[in-house]
């Protein structure tokens, strides 16, 4: 399961966004992954809990948004969304030369960070 060494990276990340910005705590993360980029969003979902245990993110919650396959066609450049991770073909003139522009990522979208600042200033 190498979800779990994605959300250890990815800590790695949040960590560093936490730390510039002096937060003390993170309470949401959104990442968004495409259905080509190898990430089962159900086992990252379980690898979670156990790689952000101690951590800043330790109660943090865990958004997934899906991205769709978006492709170029190389016969008539229209843009696309594929149908399926298994045909990769124009959806305008259904030519099999196309060129991927999204679905094989996974980004660190967002994060929703507690500030020990914003505390203080709240109970003044």
């Amino acid at each position: 399961m190498h979800e779990l060494s994605i959300c250890q990276s990815m800590l790695s990340q949040i960590e560093r966004v936490a730390q510039e910005n002096r937060a003390d705590a993170v309470h949401r993360i959104t990442v968004q992954i495409g259905p080509l980029s190898g990430i089962e969003p159900q086992l990252l979902q379980q690898a979670f809990p156990i790689a952000m245990a101690g951590s800043i993110a330790e109660a943090a919650t865990l958004e997934i948004e899906l991205l769709p396959i978006r492709l170029e066609c190389r016969q008539c450049g229209a843009e696309s969304e594929a149908t399926s991770a298994n045909k990769l073909i124009c959806g305008h003139c259904g030519h099999w030369q196309t060129r991927l522009l999204s679905g094989d990522e996974m980004l660190l979208a967002s994060l929703e960070l507690d500030r020990a600042t914003d505390k203080e200033t709240a109970t003044r």
